[in-house]
This record gives C-alpha cells, structure tokens and sequence, in this order.
C-alpha cells in the first residue's frame, strides 16, 4: 500500500512539474487577451476602438504564425535531444517574449518602436508554444500508467485553467483596486510583471524533470533530416491531425481569450462580471477536461470527438444569438459554461488522440505541428476574426459561425482518422 502511495504521489509530482511552463503560456496569452483595449490604446493607438482593437489582435494572432517553426525546429530537436532539454529551452524563449512585453514603453514615448517590439515578443511566445504543447502532451503520453494515457494527456490542458482562473482573480482584484485610469495608465502592466515575477519559480521547477522511460528506450534518435521525411511522408496525418485540433483551438480562444472583450466591448457588460464568468470558464473547463480524458480511455476517443463536434455545430450560434438577444450576466455565463462543457469534452479525447496517431520517433515534431499549423491558420486569429465578423454583419453572435466551421473541421477530421474503427463499430451492431 505504501508503495502504491508513492508510485501515485511521485506521478502528480512529475505532472505538476511538467505542465507548470503551460501556465506561464496561458497565463501570458489570457492575459494579452483581457487587456486588448488597454493595449490597443498603449500601442495602437487610432480613432477608431474597432481598428485599434483589430491591430491588437493581428499582432496577439501574428505569435501563432510562429509556431509551426517552432514545431519543427523545437520538436525536431525535443525528438532528438529529449523532452525534459526541450522543455527546459522552450520555457526560456517563453520567459523571454512575456518580458518584452511586460517591459516596453507606450507607443507616446518610443513611437512606432513600440509595437514593433510588442510584436516581437509575441513572435518569441509564439515560437515557443509551438512545441510547448506537443511536448507537454509527449511527456505525459510516455509517463502515463496503461489504460490511463487520456486521463494523464488531460492535464496539459488543464494545468492552462489554473492560469486563466488566477489571471482572472488577479484582474478581478486590479479592478476593483485601481481606478479606471490607473488601469489605462499602468494598472493593466501589474499582472504581466507578476508574470515575470513567477518565471524563474518554475524554471527551478522544470529543472527536476527527469527523461522519460520511453525516449531513453528509445535507441535511434532520428536526426534533422529523417524527421523531416518522416513528416513529409506521412503528411496526412499532420493534415487530419491539424483539422481534428480545430475546433480544440478556435473554441478555447473564444471561450477564454475573447470572453473579456466580448462582454466589455461588444455586450457592453461590467468589467468585473466579465472576469468573473472567464474564471468559471476555467473551473469548468478544468473540472471536464480530466472526467472526458478518463472517459476516453474507457470507450475510445472517436465516440466524444463524433458526439461533441456534433452538438457544437447545433448550438454555437443559437446559443451565441440568445446571448446577444438578452445580454446580462447570468446568460452570458450559461452561455460561456455550455461551449465550455462542449470544449471540455472534445478535448479530452482529441490531445491524446494526436500523440496516438503519430509515428513514435517524430511524435513531438509532428503533434506540435499539426497543433500549430490549427492554431496559427485558424484558432490564434479567433479574437480578431470574431471581432471582424462582428464589425462587417452587424451580428454580435456572428463568432458563433466561426466555431461551427471549427466543430465541421473536428468532425470531419474524426470520420477521415477513425474511419476503420467507425465502419467495424457499425458493422458489429449490424452484425447483432
């Protein structure tokens, strides 16, 4: 028994360690997010809130243009090299890009410097959280115990909650400290120095990580070059990987990163109220991701990708529509808790699913990629597309459309990967 303890203990020990730079990421991007108006008006500055805020998400949504190069060149060297190395470099260039934007002054005292530099430190996010995700997923995938891989794989997305429901409590708390003017002024800086500030805690935390048994058992590690063909050479994995993450990303960034914008700026809701559904955003989604993750692993993962890209192309925009048609507080959060629990549930089978499908030796490079090619094509721009949908229809639930076209790519994706298991499924039930 107190062997079995340990063994348990010294598995939440190793997720915790292994998922702590995901919060750092999330954190960060949660962050940019909440604070767009106050960011647009630093560095974009224009008469025209719509367009500032349009330039401010291009630049939040230029960091994902990033990624798939850091997929390649970070998960090529994490295949090579091993996750815990990988994991140690890719949080430094995320330290990094969190710093620069934490740091830079206003567009009023260096001009045009000002953004070019915001847009730089997004670039370094976004390289970085190219394979970030890939990574953590990889780790967990080899660390799991049999028949528990979707419950461990879980966690990565998890672990990110934590950082958007304390993003939210410390924005809470700013807002109703400061003034509205302080926050204009300075106040919306606070949480990205305490960002920076919590940077070299989970550094030495990385640090601890040990490789994992499966990279180590691993005798061939395949260089540069074989990477690469093996990527090209199965391509349509990458493809069919990248469209059943989809509808993961554009509705994790809309539900999170665009919910505080949504409600100030387009439902014209109080500030705090909006922060207030983001972080129970977060606790559901954190509460789900875990219950789907170990669902998956007793049913399969297609049978909840099926189901929940499904229900998302029913209900986003109805239930977007409903919103908008009576805008308060206690809608916006059943709103926000439904495509929640929609989100929840499809990721819980889909990140596991990825590191599944992809050949062993190049399962970080070709995870990361396909995760990044989804994040930088479709979901990473989810803040501005949502905010130029609006601004062209005049329909404030027109995000919805986007994140049905996100659930159609999920769906299809999950019919072209699991089309073998789904014939043999339908078979057998014909059969009795």
């Amino acid at each position: 028994m107190n062997a079995s303890h340990a063994r348990r203990q010294s598995k939440l020990s190793t997720v915790l360690r292994v998922t702590s730079g995901n919060f750092l990421e999330m954190f960060d991007f949660f962050l940019y997010g909440f604070y767009a108006t106050y960011i647009a008006k630093t560095f974009f500055p224009s008469g025209d809130i719509y367009a500032s805020l349009i330039l401010t998400f291009a630049t939040f949504g230029a960091g994902f243009l990033a990624r798939p190069i850091g997929a390649i060149i970070l998960g090529s060297y994490i295949d090579r090299i091993g996750r815990r190395k990988g994991l140690i470099v890719t949080l430094s260039i995320m330290a990094s890009g969190t710093a620069l934007i934490a740091f830079v002054p206003g567009y009023a005292s260096i001009g045009l410097a000002a953004p070019l530099l915001v847009l730089c430190g997004r670039l370094l996010q976004g390289f970085s959280a190219g394979v970030e995700l890939g990574g953590v997923s990889v780790y967990l995938s080899e660390m799991a115990t049999p028949g528990h891989k979707g419950y461990y794989v879980s966690w990565q997305s998890a672990s990110q909650q934590v950082a958007i429901m304390f993003a939210a409590v410390l924005g809470y708390g700013l807002h109703q400290t400061l003034s509205s003017s302080q926050i204009n002024q300075w106040g919306w800086r606070v949480p990205f120095f305490i960002g920076c500030l919590i940077i070299p805690f989970l550094f030495q935390i990385r640090r601890s990580l040990q490789e994992t048994e499966a990279f180590l058992a691993n005798k061939h590690h395949p260089s540069f070059a074989e990477i690469m063909r093996s990527i090209l050479s199965n391509w349509q994995l990458v493809l069919g990987g990248m469209l059943l993450v989809v509808m993961t990303t554009v509705s994790f960034y809309l539900i999170t990163v665009y919910t505080p914008t949504f409600g100030k700026s387009v439902l014209k809701l109080d500030e705090g109220k909006s922060l207030i559904v983001t972080f129970f955003v977060g606790l559901s989604n954190f509460l789900w991701l875990p219950i789907m993750g170990a669902l998956s692993d007793r049913i399969g993962r297609w049978p909840l990708m099926l189901l929940f890209s499904a229900l998302t192309m029913l209900t986003a925009y109805p239930v977007l529509a409903w919103l908008v048609a009576a805008p308060t507080f206690p809608h916006m959060l059943e709103t926000e808790l439904w495509l929640s629990f929609l989100y929840a549930s499809y990721n819980g089978a889909t990140v596991v699913a990825l590191t599944e499908i992809m050949p062993p030796q190049v399962r970080t490079v070709g995870f990361s990629l396909a995760y990044s090619l989804a994040t930088a094509i479709f979901g990473g721009f989810t803040p501005l597309v949502s905010t130029a949908l609006i601004e062209s229809s005049g329909d404030k639930a027109a995000p919805g459309w986007w994140m049905m076209l996100a659930a159609a790519c999920g769906l299809a994706a999950t019919l072209m990967l699991y089309r073998k298991e789904i014939t043999q499924r339908l078979r057998s039930k014909m059969a009795t």
